[in-house]
């Protein structure tokens, strides 16, 4: 990374760009931004992977674009401990394949039951709590929780979905979830990888990875989930147009109100997230 991500009172002044690897899955198909993985057919083989390694504490984060019906299943997420051009061949599933073949964990999203339970998270208020802060933390590390977020398409009834979709109330696998994957160092020098949905940590989902190797992204595009985009995070203090869209933000009931304003057509766009 080109500069270091948030932690403590260190903020981030650039970015990297996100974006899927040339080696996946046979029914994946990458758009020529790298961002967008749709599989155009049957519901396996949907594997990809993050273009580099990721660093301590950065986050992977994709949004369901599309979804198809008559499939049992939903995305997958995870790291690897290889480098995508040493696979001989991109496995059809990535529960179990590729963790059987070693160096992987993977996350099976569902509709329910994703939270890895701790002694911290054993009332739901304390958790409640946690989302209303405006900043997500896993360890060390501190993400503006604003991007992690869902956001429903601009419509009649977006300030609902909207609301629905910041309290964590729609299921994980709804179109527009937003799903990450991360991993934190830990004092003995093995990893632990958390998922985080919808700006919600969901615990260590897997610990004690070794150190010894970089670990790629997984997001394994499975049965009823048919496109995910990759979403680009700023890291520390938000910028200077986020604040921008957050002051006027507060004042719109909901994002079709914006088209009532006299405001160039970009900035109107900016403030939708579109």
């Amino acid at each position: 990374m080109s500069a270091e991500i948030f932690t403590g009172t260190m903020a981030v002044q650039c970015q990297p760009f996100m974006s899927f690897h040339h080696i996946h899955g046979a029914n994946v198909r990458i758009d020529p931004s790298g961002t967008l993985a749709t599989r155009v057919e049957s519901f396996a083989n949907g594997i990809c992977f993050s273009q580099e390694p990721l660093q301590p504490g950065q986050i992977f984060l994709v949004e369901i674009e599309d979804k198809e019906l008559g499939w049992c299943g939903h995305l997958r997420v995870g790291l690897m401990a290889r480098d995508p051009h040493n696979l001989d061949v991109v496995p059809e599933y990535s529960l179990p394949d590729l963790v059987n073949e070693g160096g992987s964990w993977i996350f099976a999203i569902t509709r329910n039951h994703n939270k890895v339970q701790t002694e911290e998270d054993s009332n739901t208020i304390a958790i409640k709590g946690l989302l209303a802060d405006p900043y997500l933390k896993v360890g060390k590390f501190k993400y503006p929780r604003e991007k992690l977020v869902a956001r429903s398409r601009p419509g009649r009834f977006s300030h609902i979905l909207d609301e629905l979709y910041k309290s964590n109330v729609l299921p994980p696998t709804a179109l527009r979830s937003r799903i990450g994957v991360l991993y934190e160092p830990q004092s003995d020098g093995t990893r632990n990888m958390h998922i985080i949905i919808n700006g919600e940590d969901m615990g260590p989902s897997a610990k004690g990875i070794p150190a010894t190797e970089p670990l790629y992204a997984v997001i394994d595009v499975f049965a009823s989930t048919k496109s995910v985009r990759v979403i680009q995070l700023e890291y520390g203090f938000p910028s200077l147009q986020t604040l921008c869209r957050l002051v006027i933000q507060k004042h719109i009931v909901h994002r079709l109100a914006f088209d009532w304003l006299d405001l160039p057509t970009m900035l109107k766009n900016f403030c939708k997230y579109e």
